[in-house]
């Protein structure tokens, strides 16, 4: 991490922070002031970054720079997971929050602050750097993949895989389109979604971070040192499908690469996996098929969970993000016979036309 100049009590910036629960702010403010021994300034609490669940990211200064405090409320959020993977990951050697304090009943935590540049801002200010930025969290997720945590973490299951795309249609098509599928049209999602998981569930098995890409990827350093990238949002990690992650970081909902940059770096991967002993398949072409289709789930799910975020929760801003989800979803079905038919109902939905690419 860069170094922060000491703020001084003086020159701290007044609390920017709503409370819609003035018992909550009572009992913030109480835990705060139990913590002074960390040289805390209680009056310069303002808001770091928002996030798509319940939770919330502040930061705070103290006399030798500043930190990160989690709200994360009980009745919504449960902190165990975050805390038991953040000291995994930190023990991997890898560069996530080191947990200073937390208030396990309320729900408050403090963490150490990677900096405010995600590696969204980073590649918008310095698109010269991407390639050496995806390298750090390409060797990153190979580190991260090592962790044999089988029983400490959920199992990425049929379950839990057929109820993430089960999003798509309640709340892509259902709610947000406003459309009703025909019999045909319903037999020709639950047909695709039988291939995903066949595929899903034969694929090797690993830590699966969940959210790897470019909004929960932190710049702590220059690239290529150590300290690159800082990782956030593990929470929701399981054991699954070793390419979950890596489709992931190449087509996320917020930054979008030339297919032949995409496998430049997913070869980078397999190349670095292997090496590292990681259960990857022998064969190249068989990986980036596996990654196509562990990819093309993964977005019908997205598809389904933005307009969810905007519907149910009134989030509006991940609306914008719709049409690139939609085009990655659209062109690996447009490729591959096992999912013809769901191309044109993506087309049909969307009122959009095919667009192919790269296949083996």
């Amino acid at each position: 991490m860069s170094p922060i100049e000491p703020v001084s009590p003086a020159s701290s910036p007044v609390s920017t922070v709503s409370w819609s629960d003035p018992a909550r702010e009572r009992s913030f403010h109480a835990w705060l002031d139990s913590l002074q021994g960390l040289g805390l300034v209680p009056g310069s609490v303002r808001p770091a970054s928002a996030d798509a669940s319940f939770r919330r990211y502040l930061r705070i200064d103290t006399a030798h720079g500043t930190r990160i405090v989690m709200d994360a409320p009980p009745s919504h959020e449960d902190c165990r997971p975050f805390v038991q993977l953040a000291r995994l990951l930190r023990a991997a050697g890898l560069q996530a929050p080191e947990i200073l304090a937390w208030h396990e009943a309320e729900g408050f935590m403090l963490l150490s602050d990677l900096g405010s540049t995600t590696y969204l801002q980073a590649l918008t200010d310095r698109p010269d750097q991407a390639d050496a930025l995806y390298r750090d969290a390409l060797a990153a997720l190979v580190r991260l993949q090592g962790l044999e945590v089988r029983t400490q973490v959920p199992a990425y299951d049929r379950a839990l895989l057929l109820r993430e795309m089960q999003l798509f249609p309640d709340w892509y098509i259902t709610r947000h389109q406003g459309l009703v599928l025909s019999e045909k049209e319903q037999a020709v999602l639950e047909r695709s979604f039988e291939h995903l998981l066949a595929n899903a569930l034969d694929q090797p098995a690993v830590l699966v971070h969940r959210d790897y890409h470019c909004r929960n990827l932190m710049l702590c350093g220059e690239p290529g040192s150590a300290s690159n990238p800082g990782v956030l949002d593990f929470q929701d990690a399981v054991w699954g499908p070793i390419t979950y992650d890596l489709v992931s970081l190449l087509r996320d909902a917020y930054v979008e690469w030339d297919e032949a940059q995409q496998i430049d770096w997913a070869v980078r991967y397999w190349e670095g996996a292997r090496h590292a002993g990681l259960p990857v398949r022998s064969d190249f072409g068989e990986f980036w098929r596996d990654l196509e289709w562990m990819g093309l789930q993964r977005h019908l799910k997205v598809l389904g969970i933005f307009c969810r975020l905007y519907h149910r929760d009134g989030k509006e801003g991940y609306l914008k993000d719709l049409p690139l989800v939609w085009r990655h979803a659209h062109r690996v079905a447009s490729r591959y016979r096992e999912f013809a038919a769901l191309a044109q109902l993506l087309e049909k939905v969307a009122g959009e036309q095919r667009r192919v690419g790269y296949t083996f």
